[in-house]
């Protein structure tokens, strides 16, 4: 793709970012596609290949792009590390244990200051490390330029050994466990990925995409679909420089009054901060709807008001219906399973399966659990052959652990509804199965602007639970903030029956999860499983009769 538009359109934007000074730094097709190929001649002269690959831990940057897009044409792995474990992690836990995973033989970094405590671990010593900016916080780094080359003769050579096949990447997933896993991802994946959405969605060929974007690629989701769909088609790719928090969001406003998107994705969060702005600012709403062709949401489910409301933005302001679509996947898989086939499903419709994908429903625990084959399935993870083969059925399926509804038993074209995770569920001592999904969902909806989370409790007991993890400025043990937790589950309970779906017991976490324990994820998702196994002498407390913390909501 990068050689066709370097070719055929060869002055368009390709990538842009904020420079020092607030300007747009833009990089064009031909440009990109040169330092590309002179960064990939200096990778193709060193021992680095299949089985010794690059480790890139900088965030979204035109450098970041450029780097790995020269791996991929010397066919060689590169492996882009979420920036929370170099920088906001205190015992690089997770660091450590990918590093002696994928035994880079090059880590890249754009600027060294902000990584130079995770570059000076043990870990690191041996490995030619490669900055563009502060080169001197990393001892013994080398500049950029000393990477770079003009000699294509190792590179050219290097060509007729890059298949489909081929690895082209390794996106680590934090699983329930907490130990990261190399998901292997290979040039066929990601080129039938873009098949795949081709022929459900056909509106990306009309027009050259023009794309703002946050989502980091070191997820499937930034790193794959969205930068792909603008190589795909020769679009602009403008890396937006916030993330979806309060005190980061203007920046969004800021590059949203100057650049008028043709395709939106962001998570829930990222939408409910931008329809307060739109709501507020007349200049955003024309900037924002002006091009708008389609949103895009994933991650966790979009409250239907909020899509609602976004869909009317943009009917007022341009005279055209946008549409918010969807789909369901996994890291493992490139990233879709499922997509939203057309403009006019529910919300929480999350499609049919893509073209080429085989899905299987097995009947578990009451429940359809969802297993996947098809030529956008990873092969399996790095370096790790049991997690692998724990990963596919006797049929070659992948085991999602997720289950699916259909929306309409009559008429499966109409599409799927996500139902939670498989391995989540539990029973109570009853016999009766949770849907632990389902309820997380509930509270965390009725305590809005109280909960930044919740984790249902606990296999086993008589009744529910709930761990509360306060919102911002809340105190656990205030005696006002108690009762508003008590009387909206209260309200919550008044709205439900039965012992499988009511919350009998709730208390407040006093210290939050932590990324470096693994209760908490690099994209701020929460990992139950291993808050309740850390957090048992809460549990504990939560089931004792006596203690004065617990929530027990109907009662004062």
């Amino acid at each position: 793709y990068l050689a066709r538009w370097a070719k055929e359109t060869p002055d368009a934007v390709f990538m842009a970012e904020r420079g020092p000074d607030g300007a747009w730094r833009k990089t064009s097709y031909a440009a990109a596609y040169a330092q590309a190929r002179r960064v990939a001649a200096g990778l193709a002269q060193r021992p680095l290949g299949q089985d010794k690959p690059i480790m890139i831990l900088s965030g979204n940057s035109v450098d970041h792009q450029v780097m790995a897009l020269a791996a991929m044409m010397a066919g060689v792995p590169y492996a882009p590390i979420s920036v929370a474990y170099s920088t906001v992690s205190q015992d690089f836990a997770k660091l450590k244990h990918i590093i002696g995973l994928l035994d880079p033989g090059l880590v890249f970094v754009v600027d060294a200051k902000p990584f130079a405590r995770a570059l000076a671990i043990p870990e690191m010593a041996g490995r030619e490390i490669v900055a563009i900016d502060n080169v001197d916080a990393a001892p013994g780094a080398k500049p950029m330029s000393a990477l770079e080359s003009d000699d294509m003769a190792a590179l050219d050579a290097r060509a007729g050994s890059i298949g489909p096949d081929t690895i082209a990447k390794i996106l680590f997933t934090s699983g329930t466990t907490g130990v990261p896993k190399g998901v292997i991802t290979t040039h066929r994946m990601m080129g039938v990925t873009q098949q795949q959405m081709a022929a459900l969605w056909p509106f990306f060929g009309e027009e050259k995409p023009v794309i703002l974007d946050w989502l980091p690629w070191s997820h499937v989701f930034g790193g794959t679909f969205c930068t792909g769909i603008a190589l795909r088609y020769g679009g602009s790719f403008y890396i937006d420089d916030e993330k979806p928090m309060p005190s980061e969001f203007p920046k969004t406003v800021r590059n949203l009054l100057e650049i008028s998107p043709t395709f939106y994705w962001s998570v829930p969060k990222g939408y409910e901060f931008l329809l307060a702005a739109l709501n507020a600012d007349d200049a955003l709403r024309q900037s924002f709807c002006r091009n708008l062709k389609m949103m895009f949401y994933a991650g966790a489910s979009l409250p239907e008001p909020v899509w609602r409301a976004l869909e009317r933005h943009c009917k007022q302001t341009s005279g055209r219906h946008v549409p918010m679509l969807t789909s369901w996947g996994l890291t493992e898989t490139a990233p879709s399973i499922t997509m939203v086939p057309n403009a006019h499903c529910a919300a929480g419709n999350v499609g049919v399966p893509v073209p080429g994908a085989e899905l299987k429903l097995i009947p578990n625990r009451g429940k359809l659990e969802a297993r996947v084959r098809g030529p956008n399935i990873t092969p399996g993870y790095w370096r790790m052959p049991e997690a692998t083969h724990a990963a596919f059925d006797s049929e070659g399926y992948f085991l999602t652990g997720d289950a699916l509804l259909f929306v309409d038993q009559r008429d499966p074209a109409r599409g799927m509804r996500f139902d939670g995770r498989v391995t989540e569920d539990f029973k109570l001592l009853t016999g009766t199965w949770v849907n632990v999904g389902e309820i997380r969902g509930r509270a965390n909806a009725a305590l809005a602007g109280l909960a930044s989370d919740t984790v249902v409790t606990a296999p086993d007991r008589d009744d529910l639970g709930l761990l509360i993890i306060p919102a911002p400025g809340h105190i656990p043990d205030d005696e006002i903030y108690l009762e508003k937790l008590r009387q909206a589950l209260t309200k919550m309970n008044a709205q439900v029956s039965g012992t499988s779906n009511l919350i009998a017991r709730a208390i407040v976490l006093e210290t939050p999860p932590s990324l470096d324990s693994g209760e908490i994820t690099d994209k701020g998702s929460l990992n139950s499983r291993l808050i309740l196994q850390n957090r048992f002498d809460v549990v504990d407390r939560l089931y004792s009769d006596d203690d004065p913390d617990v929530i027990i909501p109907g009662k004062k």
